[in-house]
């Protein structure tokens, strides 16, 4: 019985956003079986930072994406992931491409000169 009271009992968890220039760590407490997306606008991080969507922008829980529906455990830590800027895939094949030009690169196995 004291299982059932303890499953009940709101918990507490962390949201998380960041910039290059701010970063935010707010602590919330929910109810059993809130989701995401629930938490996130519970916490009140969208209003500090207006420029999160939610249609858009990545989340997780611990470093692992996770979906807005997946509901919340005692002591998770939600994160907020911002768009790249670059692919990072794309950034290496242009780095590689100018290293060739500039003769620090075997042009045809892309190893060290």
């Amino acid at each position: 019985m004291s299982e059932e009271i303890s499953e009940q009992a709101p918990f507490a968890i962390e949201v998380v956003y960041g910039t290059p220039t701010r970063q935010e760590i707010i602590s919330c407490t929910v109810e059993p079986n809130t989701t995401l997306e629930q938490a996130i606008l519970a916490s009140g991080i969208v209003e500090e930072f207006p420029e999160i969507d939610l249609a858009v922008n990545k989340v997780g829980i611990w470093n692992r994406l996770a979906k807005l529906t997946d509901t919340v455990k005692d002591l998770d830590r939600i994160e907020i992931y911002r768009p790249l800027l670059a692919d990072p895939k794309e950034v290496r094949k242009r780095r590689a491409e100018k290293a060739k030009e500039e003769g620090r690169a075997n042009k045809i196995t892309g190893g060290r000169v």
